[in-house]
């Protein structure tokens, strides 16, 4: 029988009770008394082995709930290291990228400016050629229009020649 029928059970037996006047004191059937009184010996052990098993199943079901709790912890935590070094990871090889473009930049526009250099050198360098055989050639034009003249008019070179020469310097 359950503890709580058999509190309800002695209730009844103390309303049912005869009161002594003028006293708080009642007068109950000690038969029925003692046979709950048993009863309730034989049924609070049951109830205590019931409320230990339910408090043990508690105490089994808090210790998986608080392991798995600190396993799921666990996994976050070594998850949210390995993003964390694979952030570090992205980042330092953005970084590492940067400076190789930044090099690579640098690298171009040195060889731009060596390149720009080197064609006004040889620019420079051919422009003052062109200068020394044009002054070469305007020598020779006027060493042979000099040779024609002190020759005089029975020369071999035909006027018009001449005249191109002329213009042409």
């Amino acid at each position: 029988m359950d503890i709580l029928q058999l509190i309800d059970r002695l209730e009844e037996l103390f309303n049912e009770a005869k009161a002594i006047p003028l006293t708080h004191n009642v007068v109950v059937d000690e038969d029925r008394m003692l046979e709950l009184i048993d009863q309730m010996r034989i049924a609070i052990p049951d109830e205590v082995k019931k409320a230990q098993t339910v408090v043990s199943q508690r105490d089994r079901v808090m210790a998986q709930a608080q392991e798995e709790a600190n396993r799921t912890v666990s996994l976050a935590r070594e998850k949210a290291d390995q993003m964390a070094q694979k952030d570090m990871v992205v980042q330092e090889a953005q970084r590492r990228a940067e400076q190789i473009l930044a090099q690579a930049r640098a690298d171009a526009e040195a060889t731009r400016a060596e390149a720009d250099n080197y064609v006004i050198e040889t620019l420079m360098q051919l422009q003052d050629q062109l200068g020394r055989l044009s002054t070469q050639v305007s020598n020779g034009i006027h060493t042979v229009q000099e040779d024609q003249m002190r020759k005089g008019p029975g020369s071999s070179a035909s006027p018009p020649v001449a005249e191109k020469i002329s213009k042409k310097t």
